[in-house]
């Protein structure tokens, strides 16, 4: 299991990851794609991503605007994984 990291490493991780901001509960990100279907197909992107590290956001579409939620609900918390997802999705988004 991994190990959930304390406010300091988060606050720490979250200053180099654009957009996102959170706490020790999870971190979190939203993203207005260009139409409805660049959004679908960021979620798509991601999903790929998300099933290869067996590692699973929580994602809200709502018309353009994309939301993720990343915490590692078997450890309680923010985990190494949710920071190395968060920057995955970056390096998608741009």
């Amino acid at each position: 299991m991994a190990d959930v990291l304390g406010n300091d490493q988060i606050s720490a991780a979250l200053e180099k990851l654009a957009g996102w901001a959170g706490d020790a509960d999870g971190i979190e990100r939203s993203v207005t794609a260009a139409s409805f279907l660049d959004g679908i197909r960021l979620v798509a992107e991601v999903a790929h991503l998300a099933e290869a590290a067996d590692h699973h956001p929580d994602i809200d579409i709502r018309w353009r605007t994309v939301t993720f939620r990343l915490s590692t609900h078997s450890a309680g918390g923010v985990t190494e994984k949710d920071i190395a997802l968060a920057r995955q999705i970056n390096e998608l988004v741009g």
